[in-house]
């Protein structure tokens, strides 16, 4: 059977389907069955979380010959051709190919003339920010008063760049990212079905690589499942995806906490050399660095930081505080930011990674201030207590005399 990619073969058929957006869905779900349809809806939201297959979705679920149901049959022939996308009641545009106002005109032209098989003509404007100020505004009159059997579905990932014209006719819909905990349910399920084994912390990692996009999750998900034999393990996913192990950032970590320089240079080497980019250890250091601060600040959410807690070297907690970690990661992060316009980008890391293994010397400002403040108060009670000086016991005596 030809292969079909997890992103387009998981596509939801069905609002019930639709993970991560129970709004959405629940507004949805009683606007179809109470029969209170909009003329224009407004989808927006990140990439990857549903806001096309919603439009679409709902376009099945109002057109379905077995009557508009949240759970449209999916077998009818208005199912089918819009799951095809030949619908001739269902039309898809794509705003950033169509952006001008001659292209809105001809929709303005084929309203006038009704749905053929369908209950309603459905128009699906996808990456509608794209379109000029001119089409936008062609556009304001038939939203405001479209035939009756006219239903706009706009979608973009750039809610801002609709003008406040076109928002106000329309009901909007916010699509959120998906929880991480979410996507990885998602891509378990995936596994069981195409028979894959899995360890839990590498599909914690996908998911958490996909920053709440599912589409961007099972893209990843098919290009690891392709060269895990079988079996995804997040070592495997490391050493083929040119990543910095666990292992290796808690060695580096303790060498910089104890100020071995040399080693953690040689380490750094070794690292790099391994195949590894000097922008792709940066990334990895800074993750690293930002889930010890959490366990620092007591988050130990598994979601968050892609392991437990006990995963991390304990020397770190031993040894340093939060403020030095907070320090290590602003270093980093600044480096991100700065080394596209380095001279040679190893050169910036190695000098990090040499500044680094004084760690445990940096002293936040905020609190050498409190310690000079502890300092002053100590000396000022020091001195509230009066002690006769040499010259006055002597004076004392001459008196006597």
């Amino acid at each position: 059977m030809e292969f079909e990619v997890t992103a387009s073969r998981k596509r939801p058929q069905s609002l019930v389907e639709l993970s991560g957006q129970d709004f959405v869905v629940a507004t949805l779900k009683n606007s179809i069955e109470n029969n209170r349809i909009a003329h224009a809806y407004l989808f927006s939201g990140p990439r990857g979380v549903g806001k096309t297959s919603s439009a679409r979705i709902l376009a099945r679920s109002l057109n379905c010959e077995r009557g508009a149901s949240i759970t449209p049959c999916g077998v009818c022939s208005n199912c089918k051709e819009i799951a095809r996308g030949n619908s001739m009641d269902v039309i898809e545009i794509d705003g950033a190919s169509n952006t001008g106002v001659n292209d809105i005109r001809e929709i303005k032209d084929e309203v006038l003339f009704g749905p053929g098989s369908s209950r309603y003509k459905i128009y699906i404007i996808d990456e509608v920010h794209m379109l000029s100020n001119s089409a936008f505004n062609a556009l304001l009159k038939t939203i405001e008063e479209p035939p009756p059997y006219i239903i706009f579905i706009f979608a973009t990932t750039e809610i801002h760049k609709v003008p406040a014209t076109i928002r106000s006719r329309c009901q909007q819909f916010n699509f959120r990212l998906v929880e991480v905990s979410e996507i990885k349910r998602l891509l378990a399920a995936v596994c069981d079905e195409i028979a894959v084994k899995f360890d839990e912390d590498a599909l914690f990692w996908i998911a958490r690589e996909a920053t709440g996009s599912v589409r961007d999750a099972y893209t990843l998900f098919d290009q690891i499942v392709s060269f895990s034999d079988g079996h995804i393990t997040l070592d495997k996913i490391r050493e083929k995806l040119g990543l910095i192990g666990m292992d290796q950032l808690n060695n580096l970590i303790t060498l910089l906490v104890e100020e071995k320089t040399e080693e953690s240079m040689d380490l750094l080497d070794t690292i790099l050399s391994g195949g590894v980019s000097v922008e792709q250890f940066i990334i990895d250091l800074a993750e690293y660095l930002r889930n010890v601060l959490f366990i620092f600040h007591g988050v130990k959410k598994e979601s968050l930081l892609g392991y437990t807690a006990d995963r991390f070297s304990s020397i770190v907690f031993e040894l340093l505080n939060s403020r030095q970690i907070e320090w290590a990661l602003e270093e980093v992060i600044k480096l991100f930011r700065d080394i596209r316009y380095s001279l040679n980008p190893r050169f910036e890391l190695e000098l990090l990674v040499s500044r680094l293994s004084s760690i445990r010397y940096h002293i936040d400002p905020k609190a050498l201030l409190e310690e000079l403040g502890r300092m002053k108060d100590q000396l000022e009670n020091s001195s509230s207590v009066h002690i006769h000086p040499p010259q006055d016991e002597a004076k004392k005596k001459i008196k006597t005399a």
